[in-house]
């Protein structure tokens, strides 16, 4: 499952399939609970609001059933009188109908309260500016009626620098929602905690492992089967992993990143260029890390430079004829415009993915993208140094 609130998205493709604009979370009037009705309802309205869903019906029935035994049009059997009771039974299957409908789609819209605040809880909006960088995210959900799946993405402005991670877990929909919220939760609190990108991936590592093993351990439950011994369900769960890339960006715009299986970032300066910093590691989870885990430094970004964070689904959707998406050339035609507005990227992506594919994703599709607006910008030869120094 594009989170932007300095103007309302066109209603265009992107409005009408269910991709998720992004930025800071839209303000609610005075007194309205962030959750939603459907969350803190009062114990008397929520009773009068039973007693109406079944007393209503007990009174139509109650009126039909008065008419046809006390009401002496209603025992003739002429043509006349015979309209007469088909026009009062039709209005109280009418109004029966009617009642049971509004009562079904409250339900539904408190449902769908609950159910965008908890996502917007797992994948919460993004600010639209950090540090100096202007934010905007998007995602487009696999499974029809979510805005959140199998890929995630936060950004942290920390005292070591502003992080991000961007991540695909295997799979997608609600069944890779749990370990998406295990990765982002761990990432949350190592981003301000550990002083080096290392750590913090160290720290994913370890929540990944046991998020899989509370998740065996359930499943053996749920099955009856012993929790010790191994089963089918520790086979599968060892299959699973998560492509995960951590970026670090310093106050001098270096780009310093580990990546774990996911695709590299590109930078938008006039085109969109990829900005590889050597091979990948293996994702989390099938096998450990290795011992060492150098920073791979993929570039600068300068004031007015933007980076864009994708997931796979964006360069593996195809279109009827099997033809990927060239994701590159559309970033590249949408960085053309200067200065670069991430909003608008967002917009234009998603725009010319959904024209692409022409139906629904097949797989969960994710984009971040951040403009440096930093003014002044310290020399890089220094910035490395620094940074080679307290690697050292």
């Amino acid at each position: 499952m594009i989170r932007i609130k300095p103007r309302a998205p066109r209603r265009g493709a992107a409005a009408h399939r269910g991709v998720r604009l992004g930025a800071r979370a839209p303000r609610r009037p005075r007194g309205e609970s962030p959750w939603g009705d459907a969350a803190i309802e009062r114990p008397r309205t929520r009773r009068l609001r039973r007693a109406l869903t079944l007393g209503l019906p007990t009174v139509w029935g109650a009126v039909a059933i008065t008419y046809k035994l006390t009401c002496p049009l209603a025992q003739q059997h002429g043509l006349g009188a015979r309209i007469v009771t088909s026009a009062v039974f039709f209005a109280v299957g009418t109004g029966l109908i009617v009642h049971v409908r509004r009562a079904l789609l409250r339900e539904l819209r408190q449902l769908r309260e609950v159910a965008g605040a908890a996502q917007n809880v797992l994948l919460r909006p993004l600010p639209p500016r950090v540090e100096g960088l202007a934010l905007a995210a998007g995602r487009l959900s696999a499974t029809h009626g979510a805005s959140v799946g199998g890929d995630l993405y936060e950004v942290a402005a920390t005292d070591h620098g502003v992080r991000l991670v961007m991540g695909d877990v295997r799979g997608h929909g609600l069944a890779a929602i749990g370990t998406a919220a295990a990765v982002l939760g761990s990432f949350r609190e190592a981003a301000h905690e550990e002083p080096e990108l290392p750590l913090v991936l160290r720290r994913l590592e370890r929540a990944l492992a046991r998020h899989m093993r509370e998740r065996s351990r359930a499943e053996q439950l749920a099955t009856g089967q012993p929790v010790n011994g191994a089963t089918a369900s520790d086979s599968a769960l060892a299959e699973e992993f998560v492509t995960v890339l951590l970026v670090e960006i310093s106050r001098a715009g270096d780009v310093w990143a580990l990546n774990c299986g996911h695709p590299w970032p590109y930078r938008l300066r006039g085109r969109a260029e990829p900005m590889v910093g050597g091979d990948p590691l293996p994702p989390l989870g099938p096998f450990p890390l290795p011992a060492e885990l150098p920073l791979a430094h993929c570039g600068r970004l300068l004031p007015g430079d933007a980076l864009a964070l994708h997931t796979d689904g964006m360069e593996d959707a195809r279109n009827a004829a099997g033809e990927f998406f060239p994701l590159q050339s559309v970033l590249s035609e949408a960085a053309r415009t200067q200065p670069v507005s991430p909003q608008a990227v967002v917009h234009t992506v998603y725009g010319e993915l959904l024209r692409h594919i022409g139906r629904l994703t097949s797989d969960d599709a994710a984009l971040l993208v951040l403009r440096n607006d930093r003014h002044r910008v310290p020399s890089q030869q220094a910035e490395t140094g620094r940074r080679a120094r307290t690697m050292s």
